[in-house]
Formats: C-alpha cells, sequence, structure tokens
C-alpha cells in the first residue's frame, strides 16, 4: 500500500465515484462538471454549480502562520478554493457571469476572527484582478461555521454557480483520434501574476506535507493531522517549512488565457481537462471510450514535486497519478492549431507545449512515458 493511501486519502477517490454512480450524469455525461437544464426552461441556455476547495493547503497555511506569525498567508489559501473551482469551470468554457459563495468551517479555538478575515479579503482582491480580464465572479459571501468537533482547524471551500449558452460548452466529447494534446505550465510567472509559481497547485498535499516536513511539526502541532494516522506515516520528512520555497504558491489559474481562446477561437477546442486530483491521470474519467491517450512529451517536473519524489520515495506511477507534476491544463485540438494556442498562451507568458496525442482503441487508457518508462492506466 503506498503512503498516500495509509495516510487516509485516495488520488482517484473510488469510494467516493461508487457512492455517485447512480446519480444523474447531467446533459453531458463526459463534461468536467455536471451541466443540467436551464432552470427557467430556456432550451439556448444551461446551469452549472460546481463545489471545490483548498483542500489539506490551508493546514500547510495554518503551519507557516503559527511558526512565522505571516497571517497574509491566508490569502494565497482564498485563491485556492475559488481556482479550483473557476478552472473547473473554464474546462466546459464558462468564465464570466459567475457566482461565488464560500463554506469555511473552522475549529474557533485555534482559527481567529483575524484568518477569516484575511481569507475574504484575499478572496475580494482575487475577483478584482480578474475583473480587468473581464471575468466577472460576484462574490455572494458564504457560511463560516465554528464545528471544532468536526474539524481540527480549517476548512476553505467554496460553490461557484452559472448561467450559460448550450451551445458555448465543452463537452469533451468532440475528443477524437488524431487530436493532439496542448499542455499548459503549471509553474513560471504568468503576467497577471505577482510572483514566481512552483507548480504545486491545490492537489496532493497530504502526501507532500507529511513526506516533505519533520516530526518537529508533530510534536508541535498535533492539531494539524489526525491522530488515527500509524506514527510512521506522519511527517516523516527532514525539512521545516521555511526550508521548502514555493509549497505555498496559489493554485494559478488560467483564466484570462482560456478566456481568451474561449472567445475567439472555440471551434478550435475538442476537450478541455484541468489535471487537479488525480494527477495526469485524470483524463481518464472525461475523455470517450473509443480512445487512447498518450503523453510522451510532458514537462520536466518542476523542482517542487523532485523534493516531494525524493523525500517519499515514491514511484513514478505514484507521483503522476497524485500531482499534476508541472501541466495542470490540457487542452485537445486539431494538429493544425496547437502552435497558433502555444503562441497565444505564451503572450500570458504561460509555457505551453504538446504533451500528446489521441489515438483510437478498442478500450479507453492512458499512457504516460517518463525517461523510457512506460506507465500504463
Amino acid at each position: 500500500m503506498s503512503l498516500y493511501a495509509k495516510r487516509g486519502v485516495s488520488a482517484q477517490k473510488e469510494e467516493i465515484h461508487e457512492a455517485v454512480k447512480d446519480l444523474d450524469e447531467g446533459l453531458f455525461p463526459k463534461a468536467f462538471c455536471k451541466i443540467y437544464r436551464d432552470i427557467n426552461g430556456d432550451s439556448g441556455f444551461v446551469n452549472v454549480m460546481h463545489a471545490d476547495g483548498a483542500g489539506t493547503k490551508s493546514i500547510l497555511a495554518y503551519l507557516y502562520w503559527k511558526e512565522t506569525g505571516d497571517i497574509s498567508v491566508w490569502q494565497g489559501i482564498a485563491q485556492d478554493a475559488i481556482v479550483m473551482n473557476l478552472d473547473d469551470l473554464l474546462c466546459i468554457g464558462v468564465y464570466d457571469k459567475i457566482n461565488f459563495n464560500s463554506t469555511i468551517d473552522r475549529n474557533k479555538n485555534l482559527i481567529p476572527g483575524e484568518v477569516i478575515k484575511e481569507i475574504i479579503n484575499g478572496s475580494a482582491a482575487f475577483f478584482e484582478s480578474m475583473k480587468t480580464y473581464g471575468i466577472n465572479i460576484q462574490y455572494c459571501g458564504g457560511e463560516t461555521a465554528d464545528v471544532g468537533d468536526v474539524v481540527r482547524t480549517i476548512a476553505v471551500n467554496g460553490t461557484m454557480a452559472a448561467r450559460w449558452p448550450k451551445e458555448k460548452i465543452i463537452s469533451n466529447e468532440k475528443i477524437k483520434a488524431g487530436n493532439v494534446i496542448v499542455g499548459l505550465a503549471s509553474f513560471g510567472k504568468a503576467n497577471y501574476e505577482k510572483n514566481d509559481n512552483s507548480g504545486i497547485g491545490s492537489n496532493g498535499l497530504t502526501s507532500a506535507r507529511h513526506d516533505l516536513l519533520s516530526k518537529h511539526y508533530a510534536k508541535k502541532f498535533p492539531e494539524s493531522f489526525d491522530p488515527s494516522l500509524p506514527n510512521e506515516v506522519v511527517y516523516i520528512g527532514p525539512n521545516k517549512i521555511s526550508d521548502i520555497p514555493g509549497i505555498l504558491s496559489p493554485t494559478r489559474t488560467y483564466a484570462p488565457f482560456i478566456k481568451t481562446l474561449l472567445e475567439n477561437h472555440f471551434e478550435w477546442i475538442n476537450g478541455l481537462i484541468h489535471c487537479s486530483g488525480g494527477g495526469q491521470t485524470k483524463c481518464l474519467k472525461y475523455i470517450p471510450e473509443n480512445v487512447k491517450i498518450i503523453k510522451d512529451n510532458l514537462f520536466c517536473p518542476p523542482e517542487i514535486f523532485k523534493k516531494i519524489q525524493a523525500a517519499s520515495g515514491a514511484d513514478n506511477r505514484e507521483m503522476y497519478q497524485v500531482f499534476n507534476m508541472g501541466c495542470r491544463m490540457e487542452i485537445y485540438t486539431d494538429p493544425e492549431f496547437a502552435n497558433e494556442i502555444i503562441s497565444i498562451a505564451n503572450k500570458f507568458k504561460i509555457d505551453a507545449q504538446i504533451i500528446g496525442r489521441v489515438e483510437a482503441s478498442d478500450v479507453k487508457s492512458l499512457e504516460i512515458n517518463v525517461n523510457g518508462e512506460k506507465l500504463l492506466f
């Protein structure tokens, strides 16, 4: 059993998928978010409501804040919770006129009102920055619950809702043999970002923090982990949090670039996949049943992932199905459009390249080639 599984988490969320398998899949079963008929009955529009959050990255922010006193770190967690929703919506073609509702659960004895204020201010600042790119997100407030019996520190989540023209939905049904996959880097500094991004995103942080950080954190902050976990998987690394630059990099949004692409070249896009939970295997949930995905030209993993792998001893198979490994968004397109998509991404200072291709197959599958090693899923 992998360390990731021993810590009570799953990259593939098998039990969750089993629990919801009988629910309505919506109008477009292969779409990245569930899409429903318009509540007003307009056949030309659809409705979408989507929930996500910062995950256990909030624990890293908690440790950093307690150790350094820098409360501003919580503004990055606000961005994480928003972007994990926003970039999922981008994958179905939605980028504007969005409502956002925040859901924060906290242990009031450990998380004071000042932290909540930073999260709220960070959310508002992010919405203002996106507005300058024509991405209008209405902040609708939300719920902050004091549930110390349930949450050991804090969980920062949210929900986004939108009404969108049905003809402008990306459903992934057009993904086909002959397509190429343009990957967008999760690292670097886009021209709308203030700082360099390590690429870590908001997935796999349970594994990352325990593999990288030392037992110091188990002893000093026992509230930061599940006490039922075996000691051999709790904070087993060599580092202090200050030794790992970039581990709290706010999750990058691709919204300014994707908006430009959707508005001007909608017909180029056959599919969009956000490589979030499940890492580089996420695509398997959304591609048609008659194709094989081959990824044989992924980005060289950024330093943060190399540190995680070195500390954990995880093999490539586990790393690529837990983390984005430097590529957090995939665009499925015809070969003749790929270079132009890459050129537009580069104008936003986002690294992009063809990372793979789509082939015909009797069975849906994925092949990832990493330094000569072939990973089959």
